[in-house]
């Protein structure tokens, strides 16, 4: 019964059905005792008590206060405010969030406003606010110069372009047997329509690039003679052949049929060169011979500088001038050939600054006054010559013999060929000369090197007997459309003028 009597006594002491007489005040309570009236005057800041303080002490037992405890992390911070950011806030919380009206607003003017905002709060309301929604952005005051423009007006870096890949592997590799391994002949030549002209031994052979046909187009007639020197005319459909017997072969390509054999010089002709229907051919007496092809008495100026075999001969791509290298380790620049003239045998420059036989020798397409030669194993240097004012530009030693060079208009780069005794390519950016690639895979010296029709591809001959092609010039997708659109627009208005 004892045990029946204790559970009777916990359960009544645990009801809570009845008013605790000792507790402290309820919250809603002491906020309805402490609550006033808001004020009803529009220009005077409403606010309410219930924003003030919160009390420090709270009601305890006994009608004692006891402090409030302050945690540290609790769920609600209440800065400390003064009277006057506590008026401003309640200002602008009632004018913005009350409805307007727009009869008293059109009476109001915007001065008023302004003035009474400077007499309440000491500032304007409407310069005080960090986001301002309304109303166009302000203008920044006149010679304001942010210092953050000259960090975000900057070209891309380096690494964030897009850069250039040049592969030092060979795109293709072509069997050359019986390639005469002689540095002063002239053994291939590109033609622009995409036919590569390689001479090996006594024969011709022509690789068709697009479809990778070979033709056999000619073999000479007798067996210890050999083939020095080819050279494509400038559309493509001729080729100029220079043999070890003295004469110089025109060969009509699209027939395969040999037009003419022109014979005027006294030893091999190792070096050829077009303009237009004048044939400049070079032989091992250092003569220069020019053929006018289209008449019989083909032979009309003989020029006498050299006194050792022509290596090395070029003519302007504006026809202006042809450039002349020989064993003699000279450099001539001559005249162009005028139209019933035939008096140009007078050399306009002569460079001696060689100190080895001269072969290479490339006009630069996109600056024509502009020639660059190379010099033999004795000199191994690369020159580039303003034409126009007989001065050297620059001279860079290549530690190896250069044996031929070639501008690449895609990218306003210089390439070399190079023998004894680094055997490679070289890829030279124009004008500092800088080194940008080195192609290395031919296992004997370079003797020759010509440019594809479009730039992208540079062929290279060696004594190892092999032709390679390295596709080291290739445009973007985005220049090759721009390029495609240019020759496009210039072929339109050449055909609007034939019209």
């Amino acid at each position: 019964m004892a045990h029946f009597g204790f559970e009777n006594d916990i359960q009544s002491i645990l009801k809570l059905d009845m008013p605790i007489t000792n507790a402290p005040m309820a919250r809603w309570q002491r906020k309805s005792n402490t609550s006033t009236t808001v004020s009803s005057n529009p220009l005077t800041p409403s606010r309410s008590l219930s924003m003030s303080k919160t009390p420090s002490k709270t009601p305890g037992k006994n009608g004692k206060t006891q402090c409030t405890p302050n945690k540290v992390g609790g769920d609600r911070f209440i800065p400390t405010r003064n009277a006057k950011q506590i008026d401003v806030a309640s200002f602008l919380l009632t004018k913005e969030n009350e409805p307007m009206d727009t009869n008293a607003t059109s009476e109001i003017s915007a001065d008023n406003q302004k003035a009474w905002s400077v007499t309440l709060n000491g500032y304007d309301i409407e310069e005080a606010k960090i986001l301002h929604l309304g109303g166009k952005p302000l203008n920044a005051p006149e010679g304001y110069q942010n210092n953050l423009k000259v960090l975000y007006s900057q070209v891309p870096t380096p690494a964030s372009t897009k850069t250039r890949y040049i592969s030092t592997v060979p795109d293709r590799i072509l069997d050359a047997p019986d390639l005469r391994n002689d540095f002063y002949l002239n053994l291939i030549d590109w033609s622009s329509r995409n036919l590569l002209a390689v001479a090996l031994h006594n024969s011709v052979y022509l690789w068709d690039a697009t479809q990778g046909d070979i033709i056999l187009l000619m073999k000479t007639e007798q067996v210890d003679d050999y083939i020095c020197s080819v050279s494509w005319t400038k559309e493509g459909n001729y080729l100029a052949i220079g043999t070890r017997d003295c004469k110089v072969q025109l060969w009509d390509v699209d027939n395969q049929k040999r037009l003419r054999s022109m014979a005027s010089h006294s030893s091999r002709v190792g070096s050829l060169s077009w303009n237009n229907h004048i044939l400049s051919s070079g032989s091992r007496s250092g003569h220069i011979h020019h053929h006018d092809v289209r008449v019989a008495d083909h032979h009309i100026v003989t020029l006498t500088g050299h006194s050792q075999e022509v290596c090395g001969l070029q003519w302007s791509p504006d026809g202006r001038y042809l450039a002349s290298g020989g064993n003699d380790n000279l450099v001539y620049v001559w005249p162009g050939v005028n139209a019933g003239s035939r008096n140009s045998d007078n050399a306009v420059h002569c460079f001696s600054e060689h100190q080895g036989a001269v072969k290479a020798l490339a006009w630069c397409p996109w600056q024509p006054n502009i020639l660059a030669t190379g010099g033999g194993t004795s000199d191994r240097h690369i020159r580039i010559w303003n034409v126009n004012s007989g001065s050297c530009v620059s001279a860079l030693d290549t530690l190896s013999q250069v044996s031929s060079l070639a501008f690449a208009p895609n990218y306003k780069e210089l390439v070399s060929g190079h023998g004894y005794a680094q055997d490679s390519v070289v890829i030279w950016k124009y004008p500092s000369l800088s080194k940008v690639a080195e192609l290395n895979g031919h296992e004997g010296r370079v003797l020759n090197l010509k440019l594809s029709p479009d730039g992208s591809t540079v062929a290279t001959v060696a004594g190892d007997e092999t032709v390679r092609l390295w596709k080291s010039f290739e445009l973007d997708p985005v220049k090759k459309k721009a390029k495609e659109r240019m020759v496009k627009s210039t072929s339109s208005i050449i055909h609007q003028r034939i019209r």
